[in-house]
């Protein structure tokens, strides 16, 4: 073997051992900005519409809009949490259609079961307030976690939906996902309809 030959030889092989070398770096996962959020307090909130609840300091009502004589939408702004929460009153034509009313609802959840990882719900009933329905929580990568329903079965029905205004990743909207479900927890704890 001629000195040229062996000269190469060697040379790759110090090549290889440091080509194999564990100390290359390795890219690092995007991280997020942590977020601090206010402690919870709330204040009594008058829609201009038939209903009343506790809204968080933190958000404020947006705009609202008679669409019909039976029917309106509310915003509220969710502040920092950078969304909206619709809020879509309807009054209830006669009692034989809230039936359908209440499917209308359910199938708008539905609509998110592709991407939804999970979907939970939890069942509202005040006999006392005249207050029932559904609030539901979808987990996942969807374009909104949180939809609900209320009605007083007779002449009052309220749907609800949260928009965030950014990438659904569930990953890292989790801590202001967990901020926002509690007030909306308190918001349906206080509801009641205005008589």
């Amino acid at each position: 073997m001629s000195k040229r030959n062996l000269l190469l030889t060697l040379c790759s092989i110090i090549f290889m051992l440091g080509a194999c070398n564990d100390s290359n770096p390795v890219p690092k996962p995007s991280s997020f900005l942590r977020t601090e959020f206010p402690e919870h307090t709330y204040r009594h909130y008058l829609s201009p519409q038939n209903f009343r609840f506790d809204l968080a300091n933190l958000y404020m009502p947006k705009s609202f809009e008679q669409a019909q004589t039976n029917y309106s939408i509310q915003e509220i702004d969710l502040g920092p949490l950078n969304g909206t929460l619709f809020l879509y009153y309807l009054r209830i034509p006669n009692k034989d259609s809230l039936p359908d009313i209440i499917n209308f609802a359910n199938d708008k959840v539905d609509e998110h079961k592709i991407m939804a990882d999970k979907i939970d719900f939890e069942q509202i009933i005040e006999p006392r307030k005249k207050v029932y329905g559904t609030f539901f929580e979808l987990k996942g990568n969807v374009a909104t976690n949180f939809q609900f329903y209320l009605t007083d079965s007779l002449q009052h029905f309220l749907r609800g939906e949260v928009l965030l205004n950014c990438r659904p990743n569930y990953d890292s909207l989790r801590p202001a996902l967990q901020y926002l479900k509690t007030d909306l927890q308190s918001m349906l704890k206080s509801f009641q309809w205005n008589q």
